[in-house]
């Protein structure tokens, strides 16, 4: 055994009791504080700090919510009978209210839009 590492004999393991270190294990760095700085003190640490969320994932959840609202749509139509052609019409009217609508909402802020048939 070395530094309290591996076995206390090898006599019946199956090895020979040889231990290799891990090259690829990278040790972290502990950052030393300069004796100059204040360190955490007078609100310098990170932990109060709040990203801005990424672009691409909010398009892609808007997308997604919008398309949630045309398949229950779409569930409603095909329950009521409607034909195919009559609800593909109507799911392309209603994808274009709901992007126009997402649209207006993200310049001028929270908007109410029912993706339901109005008859």
């Amino acid at each position: 055994m070395y530094n309290g590492i591996g076995l206390q004999t090898p006599r019946g393991s199956g090895t020979n009791g040889y231990i290799q270190s891990n090259k690829f294990f990278v040790k972290p760095k502990i950052s030393k504080v300069a004796e100059n700085t204040k360190g955490f003190e007078a609100d310098q640490g990170t932990a109060g700090v709040s990203r801005k969320p990424n672009k691409e994932i909010l398009e892609h959840d808007r997308k997604r919510q919008i398309q949630l609202k045309l398949t229950i749509l779409e569930d409603k139509l095909i329950d009521q009978g409607y034909t195919d052609a009559e609800i593909a019409e109507k799911l392309v009217e209603a994808r274009q209210n709901l992007e126009a609508a997402t649209a207006s909402e993200e310049t001028d802020g929270p908007a109410s839009v029912s993706a339901s048939d109005k008859k």
